[in-house]
């Protein structure tokens, strides 16, 4: 028997609804959907002027400890960031002492006019909402991420202040905690407001990195050619929650 065409149906019975067949150009707009998204199984955040309220006038810190013409020139060497730990680190024992003492005594004054940063929270709970690992990396002292804890009722695990070494800008802090949650880095989001330390730990560990810029410093000339760029950049805390719905997969 044979096959009736489509015309021919058609000419025997006129009101016969035949269905249409997809063009090549639909099967290619359904070929080109958008790839998966990436997975995201934990965020690690940077503490002071991350989620806390920047308090601690750093540039004075530095000047403090180095001297007026040592923070000028290193300031011009490292246009992204004084690494103030690093200096200090090739010192003397007598001479590390008393910048030690200088830097606590900064970081002491900063803990009295602590201040949890705005969208911090709100943040917070919805990673907790979607079951998603909260840790912190940080290079203040460990009495200080305590306090945090204990101030604001927000808990982060692990938590590593500077006693935990090498710190960041090595990636050794920020590989400890994907051993400890079992991730691999590519899972993890590391969030913070220093180039040189939180996008260079993030970057060098192969985790994601998220730039909180609130003032948009970070735009100026003089960052165009740091080695180690942020992924995303955020101006607060509260464009983190669309900026992981919009790029990330949440489910558990």
């Amino acid at each position: 028997m044979s096959l009736l065409l489509p015309r021919t149906l058609l000419l025997l019975y006129p009101k016969l609804k035949i269905p249409k067949i997809p063009m090549a150009s639909n099967l290619s707009t359904l070929s080109s959907a958008a790839p998966p998204r990436a997975r995201l199984r934990g965020v690690v955040f940077d503490m002071d002027g991350t989620l806390t309220v920047p308090v601690i006038d750093f540039a004075a810190m530095y000047r403090a400890v180095l001297g007026e013409d040592e923070y000028v020139r290193i300031k011009a060497e490292s246009p992204s960031g004084i690494d103030i730990l690093h200096h200090i680190e090739t010192w003397s024992p007598e001479k590390q002492r008393k910048a030690y003492d200088i830097i606590a005594d900064y970081e002491s004054q900063g803990l009295d006019r602590l201040q949890i940063m705005p969208g911090a929270a709100e943040l917070c709970g919805f990673l907790d909402s979607k079951n998603i690992r909260r840790g912190l990396i940080t290079r203040n002292v460990k009495a200080a991420v305590e306090i945090f804890h204990e101030r604001f009722r927000l808990t982060f695990s692990p938590a590593l202040s500077r006693e935990f070494r090498p710190y960041k800008p090595d990636p050794a802090p920020l590989l400890h905690i994907c051993s400890a949650w079992e991730v691999k880095p590519s899972e993890i989001m590391m969030v913070g407001d220093s180039l040189k330390d939180d996008v260079a730990c993030g970057k060098r560990a192969g985790a994601v990195a998220c730039l909180l810029d609130e003032s948009g410093r970070y735009d100026s000339p003089e960052y165009a050619k740091v080695n180690f760029k942020p992924d995303f950049k955020v101006s607060s805390l509260m464009e983190v929650h669309s900026l992981l719905e919009a790029h990330f997969d949440l489910s558990p």
